[in-house]
């Protein structure tokens, strides 16, 4: 597949459009089947466009930040494998079982995790209760 920037002479409109190879362009263009979408006029040529170039700075500076990115998932990834593992899951109800445990002295439990608004944080931090947040990265890859 190639691709063509196109112009109309009689109307001067550009576009752009796909072709099989060169030849297929040039088959088009003897059999007259180059239309312009604009005006309908069959006087339509290519016109002079820029090559499209790799940058292998740009790629290497793309590259670096796919692995920085992915280093950062991993590292995301075993955080929350130490918590599945060592912490009990609460669900929705992570404020009120933080609460509990807190105002609790009786309550025993290995720590939680679970699902808080922006809200219910502040409230617990206001209340002295040491609750973070952490990013979290679903299991199947995107």
């Amino acid at each position: 597949m190639i691709k063509y920037k196109l112009a109309c002479k009689d109307c001067q409109t550009t576009f752009d459009s796909w072709f099989a190879s060169s030849k297929e362009f040039e088959k088009l263009k003897k059999k007259h089947l180059l239309i312009c979408h604009i005006c309908n006029s069959k006087t339509v040529d290519k016109s002079l466009m820029a090559p499209s170039l790799r940058n292998n700075k740009k790629d290497k500076k793309n590259d670096l930040q796919l692995d920085k990115y992915n280093n950062v998932k991993k590292t995301i990834k075993s955080y929350q494998k130490f918590i599945k593992e060592n912490f009990k899951f609460v669900g929705e109800n992570f404020a009120y079982e933080a609460r509990s445990i807190h105002y609790s002295p009786k309550k025993k439990t290995k720590g939680i995790y679970g699902n808080a608004s922006k809200k219910d944080l502040m409230e617990l931090k206001e209340e002295g209760i040491d609750a973070q947040m952490i990013p979290w990265v679903e299991d199947k890859d995107n």
